[in-house]
């Protein structure tokens, strides 16, 4: 009878360990997240704000709102941009409107 309670005991004192082992599921899963979604993101963002920064006139753009246009002017410091759409019609952009720069030959 003592014999069976010394085993009992020695049982529940062993489940008490887990530490880093528990851990490691969350751990996995979190580089998991970083790898798939947040690096590409973080890429993504970094040429987007490369290419908004090497806008010059002349250049063909689309907008947010899908305007298509040409870049008649820049205004540096309140970060705007003159677009022509058609002939005599102008319109100012901000510059992070802008979601792409289209190719000069089409």
């Amino acid at each position: 009878m003592i014999n069976l309670m010394l085993l009992m005991g020695q049982t529940s004192e062993g489940s008490g360990g887990g530490g880093i082992l528990g851990l490691l599921p969350f751990i996995l899963i979190f580089v998991i997240f970083y790898l798939l979604l947040i690096r590409p993101q973080m890429k993504q963002q970094k040429k987007k704000q490369l290419m908004l920064k090497e806008l010059v006139k002349g250049d063909k753009v689309v907008t947010v709102g899908g305007l298509h246009g040409t870049i008649e002017g820049i205004k540096e410091k309140e970060e705007v941009l003159i677009l022509k759409i058609s002939d005599n019609v102008k319109v100012n952009v901000s510059r992070s409107a802008v979601v792409s720069k289209k190719d000069s030959k089409g």
